[in-house]
C-alpha cells in the first residue's frame, strides 16, 4: 500500500508532467489581404483597406491580433418593397451618400479602439458595439449600412473569439478540412443582418440590427491553422471545396506565400462572379428559394487569409 508521501509524489509528478505538455508560447496571426471592387477597380485600395465598398483592417495589440471587415449592404423591410426597390437600385448614392464611407469608418473606428487597447479579447462584440455607437453619436449622421465580422486571437490562451453579423464570415481549416465555420445570418433570402443608419425618409424601411445580434463563438486554435475571413462576395461565388483546393497551395506561414494564395482565391472568385453559365452557391441558394437564377454574383470581394504562427515581437 502506498504511503501518503508516496501518493503525494505521484500526484505532483502527474501535475508537473501535464504542465510541461502545455504550450507556453504565444501565438499570432500572419495575415495577407486581397480583394476586388465589383466596379472592376482591381486591387485598388481607398483610404484604409477598402475593396470597392468593402472595408477591412488588421490590428495588433500586446494581448491579441484582431481582424475585421465590413461589407456595405442595403436591405429593406418587405412591407415597403416598392419604395425600397428604388432605394436599393439607386442605392445610397441617390442620397448623396458614398456607401463605402459607412463600412470604412466603422472598420477604422474598430481598428483604433483595438490599437488603443480599449477592448477585451474574449468579447469581439464589444469592439463592434463600441465602433457602431461612435457612428451613432456623430453630430452629422453617417448614413449607410454594413454587415460586419470581428475575429480576435488571444495570444496567450490560444483561443479565437469571433463575432459575425450578416452573411460574410470565416473558415478555420486544419489538416485540409474545415473545422470551424461561421453561421450565416439572414432575415430572409439575400437579406442579411446588418448595422444601419438611415436617412429620416427611410427610417423603418432600412433594416437595422443590434451588434448584440452577432453570432459569437470561441474555440482553441493550433499552430498552422488557416483562418480565411471574407465578405459574401467570396462565399457567394466559391463553394468550400474550391476554397480548400486553393488553400492546398499554401505550404508555409511566409507572408509572400499567404499573399499569393489570398490573391489566387480572390481572383478566382472575381472571375466566377461574372460567369453567366456557372452555378454559383448564390444561384443555388436562389433556386432553393424558388428563383430561377444561374451564374455568379457580381459583388465586392474581400479576402483576409491568416495562418496561426508562433508570436515574434
Amino acid at each position: 500500500m502506498f504511503s501518503v508521501l508516496s501518493y503525494g509524489r505521484l500526484v505532483a509528478r502527474a501535475v508537473l508532467g501535464g504542465l510541461s505538455q502545455t504550450d507556453s508560447r504565444d501565438y499570432s496571426l500572419v495575415t495577407a489581404s486581397c480583394g476586388f471592387g465589383k466596379d472592376f477597380r482591381k486591387g485598388i485600395l481607398k483610404k484604409g483597406m477598402c475593396y470597392g465598398d468593402d472595408a477591412c483592417f488588421v490590428a495588433r495589440h500586446r494581448s491579441a491580433d484582431v481582424l475585421g471587415f465590413g461589407n456595405h449592404f442595403c436591405s429593406y423591410n418587405s412591407f415597403f418593397f416598392f419604395f425600397f426597390f428604388f432605394f436599393c437600385v439607386g442605392g445610397w448614392r441617390d442620397y448623396g451618400v458614398d456607401p463605402s464611407q459607412f463600412s470604412g469608418t466603422l472598420m477604422r473606428t474598430c481598428e483604433r479602439l483595438v490599437k488603443e487597447g480599449r477592448f477585451v479579447p474574449s468579447n469581439p462584440v464589444g469592439i463592434l458595439t463600441a465602433g457602431y455607437c461612435e457612428l451613432l453619436q456623430n453630430k452629422v449622421p453617417l448614413l449607410g449600412s454594413s454587415t460586419a465580422c470581428i475575429v480576435v486571437l488571444d495570444r496567450t490562451s490560444h483561443r479565437l473569439h469571433t463575432a459575425n453579423l450578416g452573411d460574410s464570415g470565416f473558415l478555420v481549416v486544419r489538416g485540409g478540412e474545415v473545422v470551424h465555420r461561421s453561421d450565416e445570418q439572414q432575415h430572409y433570402f439575400n437579406t442579411p443582418f446588418q448595422l444601419s443608419i438611415a436617412p429620416p425618409e427611410a427610417e423603418g424601411v432600412v433594416l437595422s440590427d443590434s451588434p448584440d445580434a452577432a453570432d459569437s463563438t470561441s474555440f482553441d486554435v493550433q499552430l498552422g491553422d488557416i483562418i480565411l475571413t471574407a465578405t459574401d462576395g467570396l462565399f457567394d461565388n466559391m463553394p468550400d471545396y474550391m476554397i480548400l483546393q486553393e488553400l492546398k497551395k499554401l505550404k508555409n506561414s511566409n507572408y509572400e506565400s499567404i499573399q499569393q494564395t489570398a490573391r489566387s482565391i480572390a481572383e478566382q472568385a472575381h472571375e466566377l462572379a461574372y460567369d453567366p453559365t456557372y452555378m454559383s452557391p448564390f444561384a443555388q441558394f436562389a433556386c432553393d428559394n424558388g428563383l430561377n437564377v444561374r451564374g455568379g454574383k457580381p459583388d465586392d470581394i474581400t479576402v483576409l487569409l491568416s495562418i496561426v504562427a508562433e508570436y515574434t515581437d
